[in-house]
């Protein structure tokens, strides 16, 4: 072959690291051109620089190294930019995500303890379609979005009539374990039919403490933390799921600050003033 260049001299020239080049050799990632067969040395072709430049790049924006294969063995610049598009919109909702948490934080520290206003309930019996799961706190969103949409489509189908909005029911074992019971559910009014990973359900009869949290999702905690409090302050905390009943959502409105979500603390009650 023609000009060979040294895993040194290509390391330079790439910006890779020589552990990194030895590591996408034993991965089948970056083979070297030849291997020095009395020396065992690896070596690369001028040709080879793009691949390698292209390579960090596409690492330098977090993608794994298996969608990376995808990108250098795709058939053609359609597949190989319809990979790299789809990697962008991950790293856009992480973005996303990310700017939460930050504002969420900033909101923490700016405001450590937060007032609440709560409500007693006595939620009566009520029939409803549902999707229950073990979901892990990482997935919860996105399986809740997914659970909802679903059971929404089973309502529209069956021509049911709604007795509420969406909601969830969130199991001791979802916060403890970090993964655990979630049930998605939309009330429905009488009786109605299950399919598919929808199941018809009766929510039973509690007594609830009820605060509003308003806006994002990422920063329900705070709600949690505050109803939490109150609850315990009282002593007056029952076993059981705490609800969320989402009254306001992204459905409804892009502004976050206009979401609301209810957060249902299951509590014992012996009278009105109790």
């Amino acid at each position: 072959m023609g000009v060979v260049l040294t895993i040194g001299d290509f390391s330079r020239m790439t910006y890779l690291s020589v552990k990194a080049l030895r590591y996408y050799h034993e991965i089948g990632l970056l083979e070297p051109a030849e291997i020095d067969p009395s020396s065992g040395y690896r070596l690369y072709g001028p040709a080879q620089i793009a691949t390698a430049q292209v390579i960090r790049r596409l690492r330098d924006l977090d993608m794994p190294l298996e969608v990376v294969r995808t990108v250098l063995n795709a058939s053609d610049l359609d597949v190989r930019n319809a990979v790299i598009i789809e990697h962008l919109r991950s790293m856009e909702r992480r973005l996303d995500q990310l700017n939460g948490t930050v504002a969420s934080l900033r909101a923490l520290l700016e405001q450590p303890s937060m007032a609440i206003e709560v409500e007693y309930r006595s939620a009566p019996a009520v029939q409803a379609l549902a999707i229950a799961g073990l979901v892990s706190m990482t997935d919860a969103n996105a399986w809740l979005d997914q659970a909802l949409e679903e059971i929404n489509a089973s309502v529209t189908a069956m021509d049911a009539r709604r007795a509420g909005p969406d909601g969830a029911l969130y199991f001791s074992d979802f916060f403890e374990a970090d993964s655990g019971g979630v049930t998605a559910f939309v009330p429905v009014a009488g009786p109605a039919r299950a399919g598919g990973r929808v199941e018809a359900i009766e929510l039973p009869a509690v007594e609830l403490a009820v605060a509003v949290h308003h806006g994002s999702p990422a920063q329900v905690d705070r709600t949690y933390g505050a109803l939490g409090t109150f609850v315990a302050e009282r002593a007056f905390g029952v076993d059981g799921p705490i609800r969320e009943h989402y009254l306001v959502t992204s459905a409804d409105t892009g502004e976050e600050p206009r979401w609301r979500t209810e957060v249902c603390w299951p509590v014992f009650r012996t009278g009105p003033g109790a």
